[in-house]
């Protein structure tokens, strides 16, 4: 039994009619930043845990769903991914994972708000534990911006690892921006969404694929997966590639990787892409 007196933090969702709240030990820190209101807590059973703006980003002890579903689907779907793009994830947890594949020869993250990974790696170093690879680049900058400018068929895969289509990530989630990832990727190309809970936000996949379609992506796939700490615990990623199929990992190859994944797997990646949308 937690104590009477045990203080929670709660995220209200009025659109499910449901709410999730954390016993929380301690306030550990917050950072007001030109950007948004970033705050950490120590919870009772969950870890560490980050809210931005009253919404919950992760937490110590589920995080890894979110990091490898975000990542090694779409890194094992493509042959040989060797330059990728990470706009957001500046809590650097999407970042470990890319660079867990040998194949990658530099994997650059364009995050908004230095302050995310700062606090990340203060309060979650695990996530971190990969930003000194000499392949990694940090940029605290406009992923929009970012994207317009690179070379056309530059990159392998972009992840598009963001918060709620609100506030600074709004723009992510247009129609522009995913024309300009389109150009940036070489063919044969992954771009890769957040695209929230399949069960809440049905209109919003229903647009990212729509967006996907029309920038010119030959296959697009909405990937789901657990999440708890996430509105209704169901979440997913939505990925399209440019140029061929999106196929699952042989269990061949993922041996061969020598990557350790505690969710990910060849079988969870085929039920993964067998996703029906409600």
């Amino acid at each position: 039994m937690l104590p009477s007196d045990r203080k929670w933090f709660t995220e209200v969702n009025a659109e499910a009619g449901s709410a999730e709240s954390w016993s929380i030990e301690a306030h550990l820190a917050r950072e007001v930043t030109d950007f948004q209101t970033i705050d950490v807590y120590r919870t009772s059973h969950w870890g560490n845990l980050m809210v931005i703006d009253g919404f919950v980003m992760l937490t110590t002890r589920d995080n890894f769903l979110y990091h490898e579903m975000m990542t090694h689907p779409a890194l094992f779907s493509h042959p040989e991914p060797k330059r990728v793009l990470i706009i957001g994830g500046g809590d650097c947890g999407t970042l470990r994972e890319v660079l867990a594949h040998d194949s990658v020869a530099r994997c650059t993250q364009v995050e908004i708000d230095e302050q995310v990974t700062r606090l990340s790696e203060k309060y979650f170093p695990e996530l971190c534990e990969r930003n000194g690879d000499p392949r990694a680049e940090l940029l605290f900058d406009d992923g929009l911006a970012h994207v317009k400018n690179l070379e056309p068929g530059s990159m392998d895969v972009i992840i598009v690892d963001s918060t709620d289509p609100i506030g600074p990530a709004e723009g992510l989630f247009g129609p522009e921006f995913v024309v300009d990832c389109y150009r940036a990727l070489a063919d044969g190309g992954m771009f890769l969404q957040q695209s929230e809970s399949p069960l809440l936000h049905g209109k919003l996949i229903a647009g990212i694929r729509d967006n996907m379609d029309k920038a010119g992506f030959s296959t697009i796939r909405t990937l789901g997966f657990p999440q708890p700490c996430y509105p209704s615990g169901w979440w997913s990623v939505t990925q399209a590639r440019k140029g061929g199929e999106i196929e699952p990992v042989s269990a061949e190859r993922f041996a061969a990787s020598g990557i350790t994944t505690r969710y990910f797997n060849p079988g969870v990646h085929v039920g993964a892409l067998a996703t029906q949308l409600p």
